[in-house]
C-alpha cells in the first residue's frame, strides 16, 4: 500500500469527533482523490503533513517545540518523506527526529486534524498543511534533545501551557490528554 493510499485509508476509517473534524476530513479526503502527490511537499497549494504531540507517561506534561522558522510552540511533525511505510510512522518518525527521544509510543488513530497556511512554503500562492495529528507517550526515563529545526523543546504542564501558544495546540493537548486519560 502506498503512502497515499494508507492516509486514504487512515481518514476514510477514522471518526471525526465534531461537524468542524468532518468537513476538515472530507477536505483531506478529497485532496488524496484529486492529486496523485497529495502527500509531497512539492503538491502546491496543499499537502498532508503529519504531526505527534509528545505526552509525558504520567499523562501530564507535553513536549513542545519552538519551532525555527515559525517561533512558535508547537508539536512536533512535518512533511511526509518518501520513505514513510505509512502515515502514521511519518509522525512517528518526526516525533523522534524533533524530540531525540527514540522509544515513543504512538496511537495509530489520529486525534485532530488541522488545516493551516504555511507562509514561504508554497511558490506562488499561500500553502497549506492538511495536517493529520497522532499522540504518543514519552518513556518515564525520556530525555529530550533539541534538533535543527528547534530553537528550544520542552515539556509543560497541560494546566500551564506558555502564554503564545495557540488555540489550534491547545486543541489538540485538550483532545489527546483526554484520549489518553480515558476521560470525556
Amino acid at each position: 500500500m502506498t503512502l497515499r493510499a494508507d492516509a486514504h485509508d487512515v481518514l476514510t476509517r477514522w471518526t471525526a469527533p465534531d461537524p468542524e473534524q468532518e468537513r476538515l476530513r472530507q477536505v483531506y479526503l478529497g485532496h488524496l482523490d484529486a492529486h496523485a502527490d497529495a502527500m509531497s511537499r512539492d503538491c502546491h497549494p496543499d499537502h498532508l503533513t503529519a504531526s505527534v504531540l509528545i505526552v509525558d507517561a504520567g499523562h501530564q506534561r507535553v513536549l513542545l517545540t519552538l519551532h525555527r522558522r515559525i517561533k512558535r510552540w508547537l508539536q512536533t511533525g512535518g512533511h511526509c518523506e518518501a520513505g514513510d511505510i505509512d502515515l502514521t510512522a511519518a509522525a512517528l518518525r518526526e516525533g523522534r527526529e524533533e524530540s531525540g527521544i527514540p522509544a515513543l509510543t504512538i496511537d495509530p488513530e489520529p486525534v485532530l486534524l488541522s488545516r493551516h497556511e504555511v507562509p514561504g512554503c508554497g511558490p506562488i500562492r499561500p500553502s497549506h498543511h492538511l495536517d493529520v495529528q497522532f499522540v504518543a507517550v514519552a518513556p518515564e526515563d525520556a530525555v529530550h534533545v533539541i534538533s535543527d529545526e528547534s530553537d528550544d523543546l520542552a515539556w509543560f504542564d497541560v494546566d500551564d501551557l506558555p502564554a503564545e501558544t495557540d488555540q489550534s495546540v491547545r486543541d489538540l493537548i485538550a483532545a489527546a490528554t483526554t484520549r489518553l486519560r480515558g476521560t470525556p
